[in-house]
């Protein structure tokens, strides 16, 4: 399995979970992304996890045609 879908597969669990306990989905989600952060500054650079953080928001829109995307 591919650490996209273990980590996706992680992702729909929790936001399942939260929806079972009556949790609210964009609280969760908001802690999970803390909890990534937090574990990336266990290794990586304040600066590193801030460029990856600028890196997915800059590049999150699913309609975009981004120019890395282009053969």
């Amino acid at each position: 399995m591919s650490a996209a879908k273990i980590a996706l597969k992680h992702v729909e669990a929790a936001l399942a979970e939260a929806r079972a306990e009556g949790a609210d989905a964009d609280a969760t989600a908001r802690y999970m992304l803390g909890a990534i952060v937090h574990k990336y500054l266990e290794y990586r650079s304040l600066e590193d996890v801030r460029a990856e953080l600028r890196f997915v928001a800059e590049n999150c829109d699913p309609d975009a045609d981004y120019m890395f995307m282009r053969p």
